[in-house]
């Protein structure tokens, strides 16, 4: 059973509206009418996915992706990271005012931290900045 009316009933668990927020919802409409279950290069060509990957002989290439990627988040400061993730995440539950509103009061629990302080000085002393999550 896909994610579309292939049984005589909607998708309970959020899909017509997590969907088309998504992919759109032309496309997202299209896919739960007709149940239609995307391919990897499919979903990454309509937004739904990052990255599409062929399995290594270790069967571990997602995994090393996974790493690959949380090697790149990782210099990140926590508080901004953790920050950003909620106003994405809240963001793009409302409209865009509400949603810059949201970015701004998220913006402003960086302000008095350490991890601002530091990511200040160490652009100054042109060096990489060494964030504690404080």
């Amino acid at each position: 059973m896909g994610p579309g009316l292939d049984a005589p009933m909607i998708n309970e668990i959020g899909g017509t509206q997590r969907l088309p927020r998504a992919i759109g919802m032309s496309l997202g409409k299209e896919l739960i009418f007709s149940a239609r279950v995307l391919d990897g290069q499919e979903a990454k060509s309509v937004g739904l996915i990052s990255h599409v990957l062929e399995q290594n002989q270790e069967g571990d290439a997602a995994y090393r992706k996974a790493l690959d990627l949380a090697r790149e988040f990782l210099p990140q400061g926590p508080v901004a990271m953790r920050v950003a993730k909620l106003a994405i995440n809240l963001g793009m539950e409302v409209d865009l005012v509400t949603g810059l509103a949201i970015e701004e009061a998220c913006y402003a629990q960086t302000i008095p931290t350490k991890d601002r302080l530091e990511g200040l000085l160490a652009f100054k002393e042109k060096r990489t900045p060494r964030y504690k999550g404080e």
